[in-house]
């Protein structure tokens, strides 16, 4: 994508490398985990030479939970999932150096996407990812609760299952996937879980990845990072005019 990259096998050798630059990189992408100095000690010191604008550790999103508070407090400024996909890796490029989401204007919504009254539920383990879902649906009017994995979407909708008119549904998540979550809320036999529409949100738009999401039981897919021209298309299949 034309971005000048420099790389270095370890901690010691990244900072060598900062030194030798003597002016500051736009981004620092980090292995959370290795031998000489780990993520989280190779970010206090990125942060405390001036030398890097955004930080990104890249880990597993396993491991994300046991360290997140951690490596915002040592001045990380984004966490990037592993394994890796060229989509996410530059969507966090484009954050990180404030480029314009692909977000339209106000020419991109029409009369028809003013969803007053009905309510999503949002399903997405990333903080910066809820945000930018948030913002993008903002003109839409619609009512946004917010599950960060898969249990708790299943909690959620289990409690209230006819609050919700749409589920939005990460697939790459902790502790309970976005298919399992939507097998089992499709299995609940409560008002509204067989009919829900269940959009699947997710970097992997091959056909075998989107059968994998109609067999779980969801109904459509969003590729990310998503467009919102494509949601708005996604929506009005959902909430069809009466």
């Amino acid at each position: 994508i034309g971005v000048e990259c420099d790389t270095a096998l370890g901690g010691k050798e990244a900072l060598d490398e900062i030194e030798r630059r003597g002016s500051a990189y736009d981004i620092c992408f980090i292995d959370w985990k290795m031998p000489d100095i780990d993520g989280m000690e190779l970010t206090r010191r990125v942060k405390a030479s001036k030398r890097g604008k955004s930080v990104v550790i890249m880990i597993s999103s396993a491991d994300l939970s046991a360290i997140e508070n951690e490596g915002r407090s040592a001045g990380v400024d984004r966490f990037l999932s592993k394994p890796l996909f060229p989509s996410t890796v530059t969507d966090c490029i484009n954050e990180c150096l404030g480029v314009a989401e692909n977000v339209a204007g106000s020419e991109a919504f029409a009369e028809e996407d003013d969803y007053s009254g009905r309510c999503v539920l949002l399903v997405e383990d990333v903080e910066i990812n809820r945000e930018i879902v948030l913002t993008l649906l903002e003109p839409t009017n619609l009512s946004i609760e917010c599950a960060e994995n898969g249990v708790e979407a299943v909690r959620m909708f289990s409690e209230n299952p006819e609050r919700y008119d749409a589920i939005l549904m990460d697939v790459q998540m902790p502790e309970m996937d976005g298919y399992e979550a939507s097998r089992r809320i499709r299995a609940l036999g409560a008002p509204n879980s067989a009919s829900v529409p269940i959009i699947a949100m997710t970097a992997n738009v091959f056909r075998e990845d989107v059968e994998k999401c109609l067999e779980a039981g969801m109904n459509d897919h969003l590729g990310k990072p998503l467009d919102i021209g494509e949601v708005l298309s996604k929506f009005r299949k959902a909430f069809p005019r009466k």
